[in-house]
């Protein structure tokens, strides 16, 4: 089974980009042919499986419409064979409430069966692939995604060491276990870093994703996240000559960056959300996680404390956390683009230059922004008219109107929004 988004689709046609000519990247910076909302597509990764109240609403008032939460074995399997999915009924309904899809990771070891995180015997997998179908059975129904384990090429989640035949082996065995009995649930994974060609190759190898409805990576990185379109690209080359029909999905189940890593900060980081949601938006990826929900500290040189969208700190119902600016580009990016469909790259200015339109009916909208290390000015021809122009956490812009049929922007690292001006 392939991985299905929504029920309602646009055909949308293919655009080669500035950046295809440069560097002979086929496929990126292409509208898929069936092109999810938006807001259908953005996810966030949470560490919580009762949340604080009022902090569900939060995440769905930022547009988010996925939730992905580890789903974890020892905590629902606390007997041999006796499965409790109690806690994660309660998240559900909360989610349920607010329209938020779940992706949970079914993850690591049970002592019961295991020695640590890893699933490495005959016995283990046996009894993992029993509780995975289990749960799945629990919630069928539910449109949940399911991920088999989190980054199991990472020694912290696969001890002693990372094994892609151990893993494979889970793999097949979950994988036929969901075929023969829940086979309408959609099963993904291997959750591993899109740069790890090696795993990722031994997986496809091992003939694991032939159960599964889509492929998910990882594509953390300290650059640009323009840069992860080569990897997808590199991929899909990869899938193709794995897979006999060569069309399974990729989805970006994690992914974030810290504000506290060198050369960034908090209005960096916002930054960065924006770019590297519009990087999977144009690149056909029809799920991105960001990595994280809430800051996971406070120690300002800690990089793991700072990945959050909100800090830290509990406040109340009414304002559970304080919005960081990357909270504030993440709503801005939902609401100027809340029930638009991605289109296609324009060829305006050079490949650092990014001009992305967006369409919803007769409506279209656009973003622009620049990877180069200084503003520029770049001209859209063939547009014409007065523009709003939002920055990237939004608030009030200013106008901008055509002059001659084509549009003269300043642009820089940070995005902003173009909409038509009646």
């Amino acid at each position: 089974m392939r991985f299905v988004l929504a029920s309602v689709s646009l055909a949308l046609s293919l655009t080669i980009s500035a950046d295809n000519r440069s560097n002979a990247c086929a496929g990126c910076w292409a509208a898929l042919a069936d092109a999810p909302l938006v807001e259908e597509s953005l996810g966030v990764n949470i560490h919580f499986i009762d949340p604080k109240p009022g902090e569900v609403k939060m995440i769905a008032d930022a547009g988010f419409r996925w939730v992905r939460m580890d789903f974890i074995w020892e905590v629902t399997e606390p007997e041999r064979g006796r499965y409790d999915f109690s806690r994660y009924d309660r998240l559900l309904q909360q989610l349920d409430e607010f329209h938020l899809r779940a992706l949970f990771i079914l993850d690591y070891g049970n002592p019961l069966y295991t020695n640590g995180k890893s699933v490495r015997t005959p016995e283990a997998r046996g009894a993992f692939a029993r509780w995975a179908v289990a749960a799945a059975k629990h919630f069928s129904g539910r449109r949940i995604i399911w991920e088999l384990f989190n980054e199991p090429n990472n020694q912290m989640f696969w001890p002693p060491q990372p094994d892609a035949n151990e893993y494979n082996a889970l793999a097949r065995e979950v994988g036929r276990e969901f075929h023969s009995t829940v086979p309408n649930e959609q099963l993904i994974g291997p959750a591993v870093d899109a740069k790890d060609l090696n795993f990722l190759g031994s997986y496809l190898d091992g003939r694991s994703h032939e159960w599964w409805s889509a492929l998910s990576v990882h594509p953390y990185r300290q650059t640009n996240p323009e840069t992860a379109a080569a990897d997808y690209a590199r991929l899909r080359e990869m899938i193709g000559k794995a897979s006999s029909d060569g069309d399974l999905t990729i989805i970006s189940s994690e992914w974030g960056y810290s504000s506290a890593w060198s050369r960034m900060n908090e209005e960096r980081q916002a930054i960065m959300l924006t770019r590297q949601f519009f990087t999977n938006l144009a690149n056909g990826i029809p799920v991105s996680i960001w990595y994280d929900w809430r800051d996971d500290g406070t120690d300002p040189d800690e990089g793991e404390h700072h990945f959050g969208l909100v800090r830290h700190e509990y406040r109340n119902s009414a304002s559970p956390y304080e919005p960081k600016p990357a909270y504030l580009a993440a709503k801005t990016l939902t609401t100027m683009l809340r029930s638009f469909r991605f289109q296609q790259r324009l060829d305006a200015g050079g490949p650092e230059d990014y001009v992305l339109r967006f369409v919803s009916g007769n409506e279209s909208r656009m973003v622009v922004w620049t990877t180069s290390q200084t503003p520029r000015q770049i001209t859209i021809p063939k547009l014409s008219g007065q523009f709003s122009i939002t920055p990237v956490t939004g608030g009030k812009g200013t106008r901008i109107k055509s002059a001659q049929d084509s549009l003269t922007i300043g642009i820089s690292a940070s995005p902003v929004y173009l909409a038509p001006v009646n």
